[in-house]
């Protein structure tokens, strides 16, 4: 069972090729064995909430709340660690004001 605010291992299928590839991702909800991720990046260039190696990731990273899959638990390969309730709470208001964007 995965928890929300998890970092895991998982395969992630880009969208701009056929290409399946393990990456590092923070669990947003687990439903029915399907997990909803947003990924990480080590890419310090790209917008996102920064994720620290004080806070567990192994370089200093970025969480992508833009950047979201949906992957069958199956494709989980690893836990890694557990974001703290803080920066779940930032991610979770994140994405909200991604969708609201999106309302208009």
């Amino acid at each position: 069972m995965l928890n929300s605010g998890d970092v895991v291992l998982t395969q992630i299928q880009f969208t701009d090729t056929n290409e399946v590839k393990i990456r590092p991702a923070v669990v947003l909800f687990e439903d029915y064995d399907n997990v909803v991720v947003a990924g990480i990046t080590s890419n310090l260039n790209m917008q996102g909430i920064p994720l620290t190696k004080k806070e567990g990731a192994i370089k200093e990273s970025v969480i992508k709340v833009n950047y979201i899959f949906t992957v069958s638990s199956t494709m989980v390969s690893k836990i890694l660690f557990q974001v703290t309730s803080q920066k779940k709470k930032l991610i979770y208001s994140e994405l909200l004001k991604q969708l609201e964007k999106l309302n208009g």
